[in-house]
């Protein structure tokens, strides 16, 4: 690890980073993933096109380029028949990372997740899911990653597993351990996330927070107790949807045409817009988050909004909207004369 104390450093005394997270949906957006399993076989297939992700996520500033092994294991692999192939989808995933993290100087993490095979009363289940951890786990320390990333446990055992095999088979590497909340403010274990997040300080990881399920809106409650609770610094990627107290996961909304459930083809119909996405990162701004992007949904605009928000100005900030220069829109004085008489008829007609 060529940069032990990096996320420590870079969190001190109220420092933050601005995190992209959301790579499956992108890529299924774009044709390179199946909904529903959900399993990233493009890094197999096409690899040069995870690269070309990494990089316009920072370039739309993201600080840290996160492995694409978010739902990489060997239980999600077995379920498309590709089990044979774990080890060098990870292994490849994580030198396609570490290539883009150690040339724009942005940290490189590793990443394990829910397992969707946790049972909380099964020991002999746990010991299958901490192997599934373990593999993973030092696949990524061999890679050198200067943290590791357990994301998106709805079950506090899960979560808590995640860190200790991280504690136990990372050889030191710092974890971020973020929980995913469904409809209600507990873990399906049962246990108020601020609770849930603090215990996790107790035991040793280096932030704790939330991450998908739940848009904007219906998050930042959550982090503000979270906040007042927990003392390292914490974490907050929402899903950039509408949702409500009514629907308060993406998975509960429904389109609003049919009744149906949304999730995951009818989504785009929820989808948050810029200004609420500013919104949110002023909020977590000021609630005090120190590790702030989005998960599933996020696309590079959203993060360059995220970014600018905290401060950052990353090269596509260059071409951040600026409608005074648009010729209907704009600022009259820029314009022609003709140009000028053409924004007063247009602004008559649509007004």
């Amino acid at each position: 690890m060529s940069n032990s104390a990096s996320l420590q450093e870079r969190l001190a005394n109220g420092g933050t980073l601005v995190v992209a997270e959301g790579y499956v949906f992108e890529f299924e957006r774009r044709g390179y993933l199946q909904a529903g399993a959900f399993v990233p076989e493009v890094v197999i297939e096409r690899p040069d096109l995870v690269k070309l992700m990494h990089e316009e996520f920072v370039h739309a500033g993201s600080e840290v380029v996160l492995a694409f092994t978010y739902y990489g294991h060997r239980e999600k692999l077995r379920l498309i028949g590709r089990e044979s192939e774990l080890e060098s989808m990870n292994k490849r995933a994580l030198s396609i990372a570490k290539e883009v993290a150690r040339s724009t100087g942005t940290l490189f993490a590793g990443n394990i997740c829910n397992s969707t095979i946790y049972r909380r009363d099964d020991p002999e289940n746990q010991k299958q899911v901490e192997a599934m951890f373990k593999e993973q786990i030092e696949w990524a320390v061999d890679a050198g990653v200067d943290y590791i990333l357990g994301e998106t446990f709805s079950e506090f055992g899960e979560a808590m597993l995640a860190l200790q095999s991280i504690k136990k088979y990372g050889k030191g590497v710092p974890a971020v351990i973020t929980m995913a909340s469904a409809g209600q403010e507990l873990t399906f274990d049962r246990i108020p996330f601020e609770d849930a997040c603090k215990q996790l300080e107790d035991a040793g990881a280096a932030v704790v927070g939330l991450n998908c399920g739940r848009g904007p809106a219906t998050i930042l409650p959550l982090m503000k107790k979270i906040r007042q609770t927990c003392k390292v610094p914490i974490a907050c990627l929402p899903v950039p949807y509408q949702t409500s107290e009514q629907y308060p996961t993406m998975q509960s909304l429904v389109d609003k045409e049919t009744g149906k459930q949304a999730f995951p083809y009818d989504l785009p119909g929820h989808t948050c817009t810029r200004s609420q996405i500013e919104e949110f990162a002023k909020t977590c701004k000021e609630i005090g988050v120190n590790y702030v992007g989005l998960c599933c949904g996020n696309a590079s605009h959203y993060i360059r909004i995220v970014a600018e928000i905290y401060g950052r100005k990353p090269p596509a900030s260059r071409y951040s909207p600026d409608m005074s220069r648009h010729y209907m829109f704009g600022d009259k004085s820029q314009f022609s004369k003709y140009t000028t008489e053409d924004m007063v008829e247009f602004t008559k007609a649509v007004q």
